[in-house]
């Protein structure tokens, strides 16, 4: 279909001069529709309407296969390629699949190095945008999302969005080897490593490897001989909090 109606920034062309209009707000900056509830401003009035849902908690997109519900569309494709366990999109480094070429994208800035954005405030980068503006809102005591059950308040969407599981005991993210299900995405990505013997996190001192970082921190408290619990009773010094409980029994 031909697109008369050209953009005189970038040259994009659009069919209708009502999207050319909506279209040029991202080069004005320009946010006609702001939410009442937190005061973010956006482009067009979808786009308003989509981020409502997060504190509305409306989630009109459901998963047929495990009744998961989703803000947008595309959040519901793409979440329903774990249940097909299709990767199509594999990373020519070190061969992980995914099941968009957008996250294949975003996981190669882990070989590269690359962390294209910054924080506006204090300069420092981030791999993902998600990321940085969850960072940025650690400079200030801005708390704009509150859950509607138990009236916590969050800084960020994602993080009230985790949070909101806890209430409706919704689990997500199934393992496709045992079908365990996890509350968020990395709890998953960690129980994994059970199954694919996977042990990212290597000790510097003997090479041991672990499949969590805190199993490794841990772990190294033997070759430095660090004992950050101590007890209040006695003054003994422990590697691990469950050592320290143990021990406290002695003076019960």
């Amino acid at each position: 279909m031909e697109k008369p109606w050209k953009c005189g920034d970038c040259g994009k062309g659009f069919r209708f001069p009502s999207e050319l209009e909506t279209h040029r707000r991202i080069h004005t900056g320009e946010r006609l529709f702001t939410c009442s509830v937190c005061g973010k401003g956006f482009y067009d009035s979808s786009n308003l309407q989509t981020h409502q849902r997060i504190h509305t908690g409306k989630r009109p997109f459901t998963c047929s296969d495990c009744g998961t519900g989703f803000t947008q569309l595309c959040h519901l494709q793409t979440h329903q390629q774990i249940h097909t366990a299709e990767r199509p999109f594999t990373c020519p480094v070190c061969g992980k699949g995914f099941t968009d070429f957008s996250s294949l994208r975003i996981h190669q800035r882990v070989h590269s190095g690359e962390r294209p954005f910054n924080c506006p405030v204090c300069g420092k980068g981030f791999t993902w945008l998600s990321s940085m503006r969850r960072h940025k809102v650690s400079h200030t005591n801005e708390r704009p999302y509150k859950c509607s059950e138990c009236g916590s308040d969050f800084k960020s969407s994602q993080v009230l969005m985790s949070h909101q599981r806890i209430h409706t005991e919704e689990r997500p993210f199934s393992c496709s080897h045992c079908s365990k299900r996890f509350r968020m995405s990395s709890y998953l990505r960690v129980h994994q490593r059970v199954h694919t013997g996977e042990k990212q996190f290597t000790c510097s001192a003997c090479g041991k490897g672990f499949t969590q970082l805190t199993n490794l921190q841990r772990h190294q408290r033997v070759h430095t001989g660090e004992r950050p619990f101590t007890c209040t009773l006695c003054e003994n010094g422990f590697t691990q909090s469950s050592h320290l409980q143990t021990h406290q029994r002695v003076h019960k």
